[in-house]
């Protein structure tokens, strides 16, 4: 299973779509977002794909009240929880959460396979050694906004071969994904 990892989306919509609509052509079957959307009507251009979006809040929290309310629709692909995610996917047990602190605490504890995080805007891919001995991974996709100096980047993640793969989104739009962003 593939998924899309996302993160500080800022309400930056073509860039949001941009990402999550390569991702689904690249087989992404889920989008994971760590945080930082702001607005949750910046969701909307995302849930067209059909993918299930499991997202917390971060620091730049915006409406919860709304976003609450989205993800309580019968309808809804949003799976709106909270301040931090414990999920499981493709039998790999995930935990997603906005501060690279908490992250790496997290990721020690041997509780998770994956541990994705946000806020630095700054990408980075890590394999940990946890309490248990065994490998965690740790992931960070950037800033799908874009915001700063730096570039608007997500994540692909193969569940199955747990590999990871930073994607730049101004190289997609340069490529045609502009059609589909916005």
């Amino acid at each position: 299973m593939k998924v899309c990892i996302l993160s500080d989306s800022h309400d930056h919509i073509p860039l949001l779509d941009a990402a999550v609509a390569a991702a689904k052509e690249a087989g992404a079957e889920a989008v994971l977002h760590c945080g930082d959307l702001v607005a949750p009507s910046t969701l909307r251009c995302i849930e067209k794909y059909g993918l299930p979006v499991h997202i917390i809040h971060g620091n730049n929290s915006g409406d919860l009240f709304t976003l609450a309310t989205m993800a309580n629709r019968p309808e809804s692909v949003i799976q709106y929880h909270g301040m931090d995610a414990g999920i499981t996917l493709n039998n790999k047990r995930i935990f997603l959460v906005h501060y690279p602190h908490y992250a790496r605490a997290m990721a020690a504890t041997g509780d998770w396979d994956l541990v994705c995080f946000g806020h630095t805007h700054k990408t980075s891919i890590e394999q940990i050694t946890n309490v248990n001995g065994e490998a965690t991974m740790l992931v960070n996709p950037g800033t799908i906004g874009g915001v700063g100096r730096t570039p608007a980047t997500y994540i692909l993640g193969d569940l199955e071969a747990m590999t990871f793969e930073i994607r730049e989104v101004s190289k997609l739009l340069e490529q045609g994904y502009s059609e589909l962003a916005g």
